[in-house]
């Protein structure tokens, strides 16, 4: 077992580097399987759910090699195999590997995915979509089974019930080798799926319409190998800008694009916080006296559901008395008790999350139930009094690279610890 232990109330200080998407890397990897040659991927964030990627590739006789950023990607000697258990069960995002698997052999067995409990999230959508191009479904206690028999899958109009990213990317895997056209309507607008996109485009496909609510894919017969450099991650961008107005004294938050990230600035100046906006880097000085603000998750461009937990520790120190409605997973309040543990006043009441401030954070012991959640805590735990003991540190690692190191280069006192039982 392992423990981040942060040593709070040390100013932070410098500049902090974001890396490749870790939404998007999470798609183009199966993405990749499409080509018929090797496909090359830079910016690749180093994070426990690309190994385990890596780990599902190599179950598919898929070669691959990952130094420095650059994964490389050769699948001319796949294999279809069944893959109704282990490594692929462990991380939400393998559901991709159903509309790939689907594109590149007309078949697949996938065991449902796990990854971080926001609630229930069904990928009912993504089946869906699968049936209306033309594939057999079958869903058998956690089992899904795809087949095309001798028809192949055929371009078909597929209208999504809700905004859906996973939805709208599977829909695309699997039609962009089917014949005729796909129109996807009602399609998730975010930059991971413009990335995706824009691999699959390089690769040979002939998709238009990304970042917009209506797709339109015509199939097309092969798909060739490709370089393709991933987008900065908005979401680990807006971490650390969060974290820079809780506990900086003047910190760089370099390789960010703006307008990825206009939801969340907004936010915070609206808090109080001040920034200078260069061309791909923010500068945040030092804030004083935050305002509290009133947050509501919406589908991209909307503030991203991601980032409430993270601003969830700035609105428990500002004045006033503010709320966080999730629009997008109702559910996901877990980090509540742990800011509460640590001296916040938060309530939850149905949807609403209700924050009183401005509560002073000491350290305790917490636990990070998800991803987001173990970023919320990290950020409290350096603006609070005394020593703060996170348990739950995977989750932390299979989104945020190297972390511990960053937070070092910046002045925070900070490191993993081993420890004997879950009681340590």
């Amino acid at each position: 077992m392992q423990k981040l232990v942060i040593r709070g109330g040390k100013p932070l200080r410098g500049e902090i580097d974001v890396n490749g998407a870790k939404n998007s890397t999470v798609a183009l990897i199966p993405a990749a399987i499409l080509a018929d040659s090797e496909v090359t991927l830079e910016g690749v964030p180093d994070i426990s759910d690309v190994h385990a990627l890596i780990e599902i590739l190599e179950e598919f006789n898929v070669k691959t090699s990952f130094n420095n950023g650059t994964l490389k990607i050769d699948p001319s000697d796949m294999k279809c195999i069944p893959m109704p258990v282990g490594k692929i069960q462990s991380l939400r995002a393998s559901y991709y590997f159903m509309g790939a698997m689907l594109s590149k052999f007309g078949e697949a067995v996938i065991g449902l995915p796990g990854g971080c409990f926001l609630g229930p999230r069904p990928i009912d959508q993504h089946l869906k979509a699968f049936r209306a191009l033309g594939a057999d479904v079958e869903d058998d206690f956690g089992v899904v089974t795809l087949d095309t028999k001798e028809n192949g899958l055929n371009g078909a109009f597929i209208y999504m019930d809700v905004v859906s990213v996973g939805a709208t990317i599977n829909a695309i895997l699997a039609a962009v080798r089917a014949k005729g056209r796909t129109v996807i309507e009602n399609a998730a607008r975010e930059p991971e799926i413009i990335d995706v996109v824009t691999l699959l485009n390089k690769m040979g496909a002939n998709i238009r319409g990304a970042g917009t609510s209506v797709i339109r894919i015509e199939g097309v017969d092969k798909m060739k190998g490709v370089t393709h450099t991933i987008i900065p991650d908005r979401i680990e961008a807006g971490t650390y800008l969060a974290m820079a107005v809780a506990a900086g004294d003047g910190v760089r938050v370099n390789n960010v694009l703006y307008e990825h990230l206009e939801g969340v600035i907004a936010k915070l100046m609206e808090m109080g916080a001040k920034m200078e906006i260069g061309e791909d880097s923010i500068y945040v000085h030092p804030a004083k006296n935050l305002s509290t603000i009133h947050i509501k998750t919406m589908p991209y461009p909307g503030f991203a559901t991601d980032l409430q937990q993270p601003l969830t520790p700035l609105l428990a120190i500002a004045e006033g008395s503010g709320t966080i409605v999730d629009t997008i997973y109702p559910q996901r309040v877990n980090h509540i008790p742990e800011l509460n543990r640590m001296g916040a006043n938060i309530r939850v009441v149905e949807d609403l999350i209700q924050i009183s401030g401005p509560a002073q954070l000491v350290g305790a012991e917490v636990t990070a139930s998800d991803l987001r959640a173990g970023a919320c805590l990290v950020i409290a735990g350096l603006m609070a009094e005394g020593e703060t003991h996170i348990k739950g540190v995977d989750h932390i690692l299979r989104g945020y690279s190297n972390i511990v190191q960053k937070l070092k280069d910046l002045g925070a006192d900070v490191e993993m610890v081993t420890t004997h039982s879950q009681e340590d």
